[in-house]
């Protein structure tokens, strides 16, 4: 049976509305993610760890009640679970101020058994930083021999742009494990001093990664590829809040890549008809998430897919 597997980061984030906190809500990027593909009925599974206290008791409690194996999901007795304020501005986007240690984790942690009908989703800081980045190269090299697709959610904050020359190596060796690399236009105008989709995949993807899809919020999303360029408009939508739209656009976009079965194989010869189609479902669930306080779908989208 074909599992979506994603790690990262867990954090609770409480959102702040006028000043006031309106909603708590275990999340981190792709956390958040998983928890819409758990609610789809997906088979998925989640890589990471939270302290062993009150928030990180209750975000395990949260993979289960979602669907996600925890099997792999470690509670740290030397660990304070994560914590984000996430102010929410006229428009529902988000300025975060976040209260967390560095992510860490040992590279012999178990780790699953990956087959090549798996998807493995990874990315932001947590895919990077020196905490981790034994344990996920280990997972990557997995993943190569079993021809699992790999998904990289660049994700590059603002507030690691101090530390980008340190780690560009480490995001550029990420590009090069992945069947498919994903990031919003903020991201690369962070890294590169660029925001157009075409220059970005010509000078700084292509050489690593052949499939590249650029987000720009609710502006247009580019799908790029050997082949050529694919231009995509994004629904409007009336935003309550931004938090998660990034995280569940992936999650759609994954939840449709198995639901059409498509293996690592067959990803370089996808009609642009697939890709629409692809894209279409993960602009569904990132609709979805902004219409609400919640960091992933509802229980009834997912119920109606």
């Amino acid at each position: 049976m074909r599992r979506v597997i994603a790690m990262g980061e867990t954090i609770l984030d409480i959102l702040f509305q006028n000043s006031q906190p309106i909603a708590a809500v275990p999340g981190g990027s792709c956390f958040n993610s998983i928890i819409s593909l758990g609610r789809t009925g997906t088979p998925s599974l989640f890589l990471g760890y939270t302290g062993n206290d009150l928030v990180g008791r209750q975000t395990i409690d949260f993979l289960k009640e979602n669907g996600v194996d925890a099997e792999y999901f470690e509670m740290k007795e030397d660990e304070k679970s994560a914590i984000s304020l996430a102010m929410l501005d006229e428009h529902g986007d988000a300025n975060y101020a976040f209260y967390k240690t560095p992510p860490s984790i040992s590279e012999h942690t178990p780790i699953p058994v990956f087959t090549h009908e798996d998807v493995l989703l990874f990315g932001s800081y947590y895919a990077s930083c020196d905490g981790t980045r034994a344990y996920i190269r280990r997972i990557l090299e997995e993943t190569r021999k079993a021809k699992t697709i790999v998904y990289y959610d660049l994700n590059f904050r603002k507030s690691h742009q101090h530390e980008l020359q340190k780690l560009m190596p480490t995001l550029i060796e990420n590009f090069q494990h992945s069947d498919i690399v994903r990031g919003s236009a903020d991201d690369f105008e962070v890294m590169y001093g660029e925001r157009d989709a075409r220059t970005i995949y010509t000078k700084h993807i292509a050489q690593y990664c052949n499939l590249f899809i650029c987000t720009s919020g609710p502006g247009l999303i580019t799908v790029c590829t050997p082949e050529g360029f694919m231009d995509f408009s994004v629904p409007e939508v009336k935003t309550v809040s931004t938090v998660g739209a990034g995280d569940n656009f992936n999650a759609g976009f994954i939840y449709a890549l198995t639901k059409k079965e498509i293996v690592r194989d067959e990803l370089p010869a996808l009609s642009s008809t697939v890709w629409e189609e692809l894209i279409k479902t993960g602009c569904a669930f990132a609709t979805q998430v902004c219409q609400s306080e919640q960091n992933s779908i509802s229980r009834e989208f997912a119920n109606s897919l």
